[in-house]
């Protein structure tokens, strides 16, 4: 007997007021879900348009369903599940980019939020500036009917309220960046000022950017995800995402004419200055998420919870956070930084949540930069010793080499992927290699690859993967810090 597909309930659905710019498992699991709330709690015009911008997979997965999905709390006592109807329709884009332009153009839509990862903003992520000679950005240039980029459906869409006497709307990035609005409004700006001076003002003058912090750990949905939906649901649903429990969004109350969703309603939290808050996300959460996943990884640890299960993985991520990172996070209003240190501990430790350091090891190139290399500056600058910041960057600089520790192929996916493999390869020597991916600056900025401590600390720790693995060289730094 074949399972029934998940289908929208006969619930009224609402008028569209958001675009969502990548509609990846992450939005479902998250800014998706708040909206749903907010309209369940007191209704509203919010209903969003998704646009997926390189393929069709998601809008096949939602359109048999009427764009509803299930939504399943990984808990570790057990799985509970939630359909979400926040999605009225999934564009895609290369099929079709004036539907695209003409969605954004409607005066009703509001907000343009985006999930569209660090890669998607074209942009350098050692200095923040817009990489024009970005081959997306130069297609987009030439082509303002048919933009391939966010940043080009952003502008040219803002171009058509503009002609139209229309207000813009506001744009709200979702992505693990720090300042991701000031970054958003940068990459934006640049990108319009090339298409027209006038139009690069108007947007500065009239648009708003608010930056947010989002925290909520969301792993690839597996067939054995979809299985498992099934069987408790009764509903076939391809587009089912898996999530933790947690969840945390930080939003900058700054939107155009204040046209929002109350999404306080459903735990979200308006301030008027969230760097602090994601600060201590990237460096805390994101820091620690990425080291864990390069040197699990090479370890042998397909997921994070295993990772984290090694005794000294997990007392080498306390002594990153307590000696190297929290010293250079300053604490938000409110918070204890070495609480939630432990709180992001007990979530990794989740056993339900099957978070694949493969999957938190892509685009290592463009999170380097936020994640790890920032927090290793202040340390610097501070004076302080940076023994497992350092090993973090080595297990990147093996991993990304493609070369496990068993001499088989690793599937890098990594928009530098071939620079950063033919920098490793062209060298023999550990050091080689190190000063090699050094001079990488799109990942790292001249004045910290020339830095003679953090060359000799990188190196050294690299050299100890390659002579004695990630296990090994995890326990003897941890060994060495309880000397």
């Amino acid at each position: 007997m074949t399972t029934p597909r998940l289908r929208r309930s006969s619930a009224p659905i609402p008028k569209v007021g958001i675009v969502h710019l990548g509609p990846g498992a992450f939005f479902r699991a998250f800014g998706a879900i708040y909206t749903t709330e907010v309209m369940q709690t007191k209704g509203g015009d919010w209903g969003t348009t998704a646009v997926s911008l390189r393929n069709p997979t998601i809008r096949d997965a939602l359109a048999p369903q009427d764009f509803a999905y299930t939504s399943v709390t990984m808990a570790p006592d057990g799985a509970q599940h939630v359909v979400i109807e926040a999605i009225n329709d999934v564009l895609v884009a290369p099929e079709n980019p004036g539907a695209v332009l003409d969605a954004m153009a409607n005066p009703a839509v509001k907000i343009v939020s985006m999930t569209i990862t660090e890669k998607g903003y074209c942009h350098n992520p050692a200095t923040g500036d817009l990489q024009l000679d970005h081959p997306d950005i130069i297609h987009d240039l030439a082509q303002p009917d048919a933009p391939r980029s966010a940043l080009g459906f952003l502008v040219y869409a803002l171009a058509r309220r503009k002609e139209n006497g229309q207000p813009p709307f506001t744009v709200l990035s979702c992505d693990n960046l720090p300042n991701n609005g000031r970054l958003t409004r940068r990459v934006v700006l640049a990108f319009a000022k090339a298409v027209a001076p006038d139009l690069a003002d108007w947007i500065g003058d009239h648009a708003r950017f608010p930056s947010t912090m989002v925290d909520r750990i969301t792993p690839a949905t597996t067939p054995d995800d979809i299985a498992s939906v099934a069987a408790k649901t009764g509903f076939q649903d391809l587009g089912c995402v898996m999530h933790e429990p947690f969840r945390q969004w930080v939003i900058e109350d700054d939107f155009v004419a204040g046209h929002r969703p109350d999404w306080n309603l459903a735990g979200a939290q308006f301030v008027q200055d969230v760097e602090a808050f994601e600060t201590m996300k990237l460096r805390c959460l994101n820091g620690t998420h990425s080291s864990l996943a390069y040197l699990g990884y090479l370890a042998g640890y397909e997921v994070i919870s295993d990772a984290v299960a090694d005794p000294h993985f997990a007392a080498f991520i306390d002594r990153l956070w307590q000696d190297e990172i929290v010293p250079t996070v300053p604490p938000p209003e409110g918070a204890d930084l070495l609480r939630y240190c432990a709180d992001l501990k007990a979530r990794y430790r989740n056993p339900a949540i099957r978070h694949k350091t493969w999957q938190i090891a892509m685009d290592g190139s463009q999170k380097l930069p936020q994640r790890l290399l920032a927090t290793v500056a202040d340390c610097l600058d501070a004076g302080r010793p940076i023994p497992g910041l350092a090993l973090a960057v080595a297990a990147w600089m093996r991993y990304v080499g493609g070369v496990d520790e068993a001499g088989g192929d690793i599937d890098v996916r990594d928009p530098l992927a071939d620079q950063l493999r033919s920098a490793s390869d062209d060298h023999d020597a550990p050091a080689d290699k190190v000063a090699a991916l050094l001079t990488i600056q799109d990942v790292f900025p001249s004045e910290l690859a020339g830095n003679p401590v953090f060359r000799s600390a990188v190196t050294a720790a690299f050299e100890s993967l390659v002579a004695n693995g990630a296990k090994a060289t995890v326990k003897d730094l941890v060994a060495q810090n309880g000397r």
